[in-house]
């Protein structure tokens, strides 16, 4: 199914300065990345509120820190692994740690940047590594508009937040009337309780995708999206686990530490389920444009297909 293209970056700006204009306490820290995060509007209208440290992610998180600690929000934006790799420590030590109000906006999640910088652009690893980093909110909207709605739903939550988001070509999920529910999954499609399909972010069309022609072929699929990856909605997933004994995950990451590891723990500990993994099989991945690279490394539709067919016969 064609979908419109949306963008979570600037989903990212668009929050952002709805924020900044209800609130005196909101900052944005750019290392050299006004570009990715909208940040050039943010400074002529809040100049006194906009703090550029080049490119100097570590400095620019212990930064952000500094301004958490005197009772600023700050929000820093570049691409996700200049954070959560380049910056991890200062992530853990200085943020997460004392439990600071330090948003962080990752670009060029999973492989979409792929076409315009290559696999040293391209993070999927980022969700892995900031699960293990006790405190962190992590949170991994679908398109745009979601974006825009999790920027403003992290404000106020307790300790350092992370918000994924991609290049600024993602396909369009959700109605702008849609509203995001920090902490919650929600069902997008229900075709039947033979597989649940569970998805996160920019390759959340393919599971819906996927989910319709199993419907033609007689399998009934429940497509749920999990946008907080932490803290996970344990009830709504256990429930649908309940339902279907039988899942799938489908992600742009690693399937080592991402969404598919964290459903296979919950089923372990609240109900144990055959579940299946799509995603990138611990490898990297080349340059490339996209949707091709998805289709080379297993995340087509028809991996997807059938994956939760081959997941079903084997439970």
């Amino acid at each position: 199914m064609s979908r419109p293209i949306d963008n979570t970056r600037r989903g990212f700006c668009d929050g952002l300065m709805n924020l900044a204009r209800e609130r005196d306490d909101i900052a944005l820290i750019s290392t050299d990345s006004s570009i990715i995060s909208g940040g050039l509007k943010f400074r002529e209208l809040y100049p006194e509120r906009y703090f550029e440290v080049g490119i100097a992610e570590q400095n620019g998180v212990a930064f952000a820190s500094g301004l958490a600690s005197c009772g600023l929000v700050p929000y820093i934006a570049t691409y996700a692994g200049f954070l959560t790799m380049r910056a991890c420590e200062q992530m853990r030590t200085f943020c997460a740690y004392p439990r600071l109000k330090v948003r962080f906006a990752g670009a060029n999640g999973g492989m979409l940047g792929g076409n315009r910088e290559g696999v040293t652009h391209q993070f999927f690893e980022d969700i892995g590594i900031l699960q293990s980093i006790p405190g962190f909110t992590i949170v991994a909207p679908s398109d745009g508009g979601q974006v825009k709605k999790a920027v403003e739903a992290v404000a106020d939550v307790d300790g350092p937040a992370y918000i994924r988001i991609g290049s600024g070509k993602e396909p369009k999920i959700h109605s702008d009337d849609d509203i995001f529910e920090l902490g919650k999954a929600s069902v997008l499609l229900d075709n039947g309780s033979d597989v649940a399909l569970f998805s996160y972010g920019f390759v959340l069309d393919r599971a819906l995708d996927a989910a319709e022609r199993l419907k033609a072929r007689g399998i009934g699929a429940v497509v749920v999206e999990v946008p907080t990856i932490k803290p996970m909605d344990v009830e709504t997933i256990t429930a649908t686990l309940k339902r279907t004994s039988c899942a799938v995950t489908v992600e742009d990451h690693n399937i080592i530490g991402g969404l598919g590891s964290a459903i296979m723990t919950v089923s372990g500990e609240r109900f144990p389920s055959r579940i299946g993994r799509v995603g990138l099989r611990d490898t990297w991945p080349e340059s490339g444009e996209p949707s091709a690279l998805l289709d080379e490394y297993g995340l087509s539709i028809d991996d997807i297909v059938g994956t939760a067919e081959e997941t079903l016969r084997l439970n």
